[in-house]
């Protein structure tokens, strides 16, 4: 974790977002170290002072993400009503990623919930919709991002990680995202890929994540 953290911070990432509840599709997946996932994220938030950001499953779950700075809403979550107005009630930037097979309007109604509660430090998060295609894990909405920014004031950031499933479609996808207006990335980075206990296989290493800031920069400059 802290070798991890302190290769993207001197990439120029901003946040370190880690997994310590693990939402997964199947009981007998690896579900994260949940207490001690979140223990290990805020050790190295105080060693690189990266902010943390991280998933909530629960509202139960909530007095643990007292020192989280970011608390993720995830795909699967979208649409957990009394988790988005119990997240309403914070002051905390909600990122709030959209649902795998949800609209564009629904995704902006649920970021409604958590904003009518008085939170609206809300921010969100394309992350790829379920269609026929099978070759990509996700297929990733591009036009999503343009539409957001056209139909609401909120930040927009794009997970080209979980979209793809792919490691070598991440950068396209990310830079893609750039050109469009993306306000930010979340693109998951392990030193080890091949033995990761999940998600190795959509994981740049960070040598490549280092290689991608460069260009995403860029065209940043390119499209400004």
């Amino acid at each position: 974790m802290l070798s991890i953290a302190e290769s993207v911070k001197a990439s120029g990432a901003g946040f370190l977002r880690g997994g310590a509840f693990k939402p997964r599709t199947s009981p007998y997946a690896f579900q994260g170290l949940r207490g001690q996932g979140l223990d290990l994220l805020l050790e190295a938030k105080k060693q690189t002072g990266l902010p943390v950001v991280t998933e909530i499953m629960s509202i139960s779950h909530i007095d643990m993400f007292v020192d989280v700075d970011i608390i993720q809403v995830g795909a699967r979550n979208m649409q957990n009503f009394e988790l988005l107005k119990a997240l309403g009630s914070l002051n905390k930037p909600i990122l709030l990623k959209r649902g795998l097979s949800n609209t564009v309007e629904e995704t902006l109604m649920s970021a409604e919930y958590i904003m009518s509660g008085g939170n609206e430090r809300v921010i969100l998060c394309e992350r790829g919709i379920r269609t026929f295609e099978n070759i990509t894990r996700n297929t990733l909405d591009i036009s999503a991002i343009p539409v957001f920014k056209k139909l609401s004031h909120l930040p927009v950031v794009v997970d080209p990680s979980h979209a793809s499933g792919l490691n070598w479609l991440i950068e396209p996808l990310a830079l893609a995202s750039v050109a469009a207006g993306a306000d930010g990335l979340i693109i998951e980075v392990h030193n080890d890929p091949a033995h990761a206990l999940c998600d190795g296989a959509q994981s740049l290493t960070p040598a490549q994540f280092d290689s991608l800031c460069g260009k995403l920069e860029r065209v940043k400059q390119a499209t400004a």
